[in-house]
């Protein structure tokens, strides 16, 4: 939103919602770090800002639709007119240009600024969507000079099909690209045509405008910053360097994968907007695959890679541990992250608890948990007897703590995979049920608490953070995710997987030192 919105800065179908595409290639080159241009971080305020960036389409449709009413003989257009085209796409680099460098410079006097222009430059490092970012009236605005060309062509008899899509596409395509955070346009065409660089600007001239402001005002021909003395003087050593920037290597790599067959739409990469909020909807893997990714994050040097999702299944966890065994010249540690989500789990039960609740399959996590819950003292509950069977095969000495019994009237419930709803009935009013598997319980109660599952706050100096890790809140990361980051930070050169695990207070501890904090209960 601009600083002071003025009289028609909001879209008229504002409130229809949204639905993003195109973000896909400017996100993954950016994240890979080749020809990345601007080192800044995203976050969640610029994708809400930027969610509207498809009122354009609706706009488009509009103009469309309206065109072919009024102009409907005109539009008994050719299929192509080669000298139709060239005039079309002349008009724009003459007239159209000049007169958006003009526009342009006026929108940055400080009463249209902050009506208007404001709310495309409070995105520092732009993405694709940027490009699309404009209060209502001023892309009105930069819709009248762009149909110069179009309606002039139409005028003089010249206009084709071809024609006028290849002007758009153009258009288009240049408008996205210099939005992007990487160096797109390759040095050697301006080896072998010099001139081109007042031609077609490159997204590291228009990076410069969103950082400095006062300069590079050019739409897409930077021939008007050069005639009346706007360029940036960094302009050519920005893009040098943008240009010859290599690829980086990740200290630390999470490796996940698609939970529902509609998760694909909640990456990162391509549905920002989707990402960028909590998903409210399981797929396996196999372990050839886990395989090759830890090969390959090992040759791009990563230190730590750390297992999500279904990627922390006992039997994946097992082989990987079993993989990892089998190739002790990979530098690369594997971590589950099961000593953390135990830790995550026993700082989440309410002081002075003296008794728990524990039903769901008996997995590493509540194995250790349970462990953990004996040492502080706490009795723990235990509905079916294969689980009390198991926890006892695992430590035999926690039997001392652990009660075999039907008694459901405990406030503190600690869940994994296989609670019913009939067995969250039982449970007394206000309950806390408290996860300690990979995916959240089913809410059945209304009148219970339901924590999230084993996840910490990021600490703020955490940076760009735009996207929601499943069905997580935002700057809430899950505690495989968490324990990768903190083995990395802290240089531990173990395996954490299979049937190894890790010291629960030791990792905790390292955790909060560096800043991360559990997740409060919300009701």
């Amino acid at each position: 939103m601009a600083t002071k919105p003025g009289i028609l800065s909001d879209w008229p179908w504002h409130s229809i919602g949204n639905f993003k595409l195109w973000i896909t290639v400017s996100r993954y080159r950016t994240a890979q770090g080749s020809n990345r241009i601007l080192d800044k971080s995203i976050d969640f305020d610029q994708v809400d800002r930027e969610r509207s960036w498809d009122d354009q389409i609706v706009l488009n449709g509009i103009l469309f639709y309206a065109a072919g009413i009024v102009l409907k003989d005109q539009f008994n257009m050719p299929l192509f007119k080669a000298d139709g085209t060239i005039i079309t796409l002349l008009l724009h680099w003459g007239p159209a240009e000049f007169l958006y460098y003009w526009l342009h410079r006026s929108l940055h006097h400080h009463y249209l600024y902050a009506r208007y222009h404001s709310h495309h430059h409070s995105s520092i490092v732009t993405e694709p969507n940027t490009s699309f970012v404009h209060p209502f009236a001023e892309v009105l605005s930069y819709y009248f000079l762009l149909l110069i060309p179009i309606l002039s062509s139409i005028y003089i008899g010249k206009a084709s099909i071809i024609g006028v899509f290849t002007y758009v596409t153009v258009v288009d395509f240049l408008n996205n690209m210099g939005h992007c955070n990487f160096e797109f346009m390759p040095q050697w065409l301006f080896t072998i045509f010099p001139p081109l660089k007042y031609i077609v600007y490159t997204p590291s001239f228009h990076s410069l405008h969103h950082t400095q402001f006062r300069s590079n005002y050019s739409l897409f021909c930077p021939f008007y910053d050069y005639v009346y003395g706007t360029v940036d003087s960094h302009s050519d050593t920005l893009y040098e360097t943008s240009s010859k920037r290599e690829a980086e290597s990740p200290d630390v790599v999470h490796l996940t994968h698609l939970t529902t067959p509609d998760s694909i739409y909640h990456l990162p990469l391509g549905f920002p907007s989707l990402s960028s909020k909590p998903q409210a909807s399981k797929w396996g893997t196999i372990s050839k695959l886990i395989g090759e990714a830890i090969e390959d994050a090992d040759k791009k040097g990563a230190k730590v890679l750390s297992l999500g999702l279904l990627n922390q299944n006992e039997e994946f966890s097992r082989n990987v541990e079993l993989y990892m065994k089998k190739n002790p010249q990979l530098k690369i540690k594997v971590v589950d992250g099961s000593s953390l989500t135990a830790a995550i789990v026993l700082n989440s039960i309410p002081k002075d608890t003296t008794q728990v609740v524990l039903r769901g399959r008996i997995s590493k996590e509540a194995c250790l948990l349970v462990q953990g819950l004996c040492q502080k003292g706490i009795q723990v509950v235990i509905l079916e007897e294969d689980e009390y069977k198991k926890l006892l095969k695992f430590d035999n000495n926690l039997q001392k703590n652990l009660v075999l019994s039907k008694n459901y009237d405990v406030k503190v419930w600690l869940v994994g995979d296989g609670l019913t709803d009939k067995e969250q009935k039982k449970a007394p009013k206000g309950t806390i049920f408290i996860p300690f598997s990979i995916f959240p319980p089913k809410k059945v109660r209304k009148d219970c608490y339901y924590h999230t599952t084993p996840a910490m706050e990021a600490p703020k100096a955490l940076e760009n953070m735009h996207s929601c890790e499943d069905w997580l809140p935002r700057r809430v990361i899950s505690a495989s995710r968490v324990a990768g980051i903190i083995h990395g930070e802290e240089g531990w050169e173990v395996n954490e997987c299979g049937g190894t695990t890790f010291s629960i207070e030791k990792v905790w501890n390292a955790s909060l030192e560096h800043g991360f904090r559990p997740v409060p209960i919300s009701a």
